[in-house]
């Protein structure tokens, strides 16, 4: 069979989109000022390091003759489609972001930006900050806005109870402490 008429399973087509970009419809795209900052350095990093030294590999692989067989030219030209792919999707984000810094703030309601120390119904504490869709880390306590313990927690007190839907049932919150603190 003619290699014309085959698709390569592994590499997707250039137009498809990648799930991270997926946005909900109406929903703003808030950011910390810290988070636009990364997003920045890396498309910077990509666009100035990343992809001239990629680019620089694959000419260098091309030069060497048949490129059916060359691993260097072909992995290189698969990174050089993820790194584009990637440098789009920072650019859309970017454009479309708005940053929110409520650092510093003195209010005792949870908004965009705000660190809530919570204590749920089995006594165990835990800090959660809410950020933007692009910034989420679990790990280290950073919940999207839109997110269920954010959308529970935002508009709360210190001191109030407020109810969190989870897979296991319902679990009460009460919030101990509310903070806007610089988010690294």
């Amino acid at each position: 069979m003619s290699k014309a008429f085959t698709r390569e399973l592994d590499e997707p087509e250039e137009d498809e989109a990648a799930p991270e970009a997926e946005q909900p419809r109406g929903v703003k795209n808030y950011i910390t000022p810290a988070g636009y900052a990364r997003m920045q350095a890396e498309l910077k990093q990509l666009l100035d390091v990343e992809r001239p030294e990629t680019v620089r590999v694959v000419q260098w692989a091309a030069s060497n003759g048949d490129r059916s067989e060359n691993g260097d030219y072909i992995y290189g030209k698969k990174r050089l489609r993820e790194i584009d792919r990637r440098i789009r999707f920072l650019i859309k984000r970017l454009d479309i972001a708005e940053v929110v810094d409520s650092r510093g703030q003195e209010q005792d309601c949870v908004f965009f930006g705000a660190t809530v120390r919570v204590r749920d119904g089995a006594g165990r504490e835990r800090s959660v900050s809410i950020v933007g869709m692009d910034e989420v880390d679990p790990a280290r306590g950073r919940v999207s806005w839109i997110s269920p313990i954010a959308r529970a927690l935002l508009k709360a007190r210190e001191g109030d109870t407020v109810s969190l839907r989870t897979p296991a049932g319902v679990d009460d919150l009460e919030i101990e402490e509310i903070r806007y603190d610089e988010l690294p």
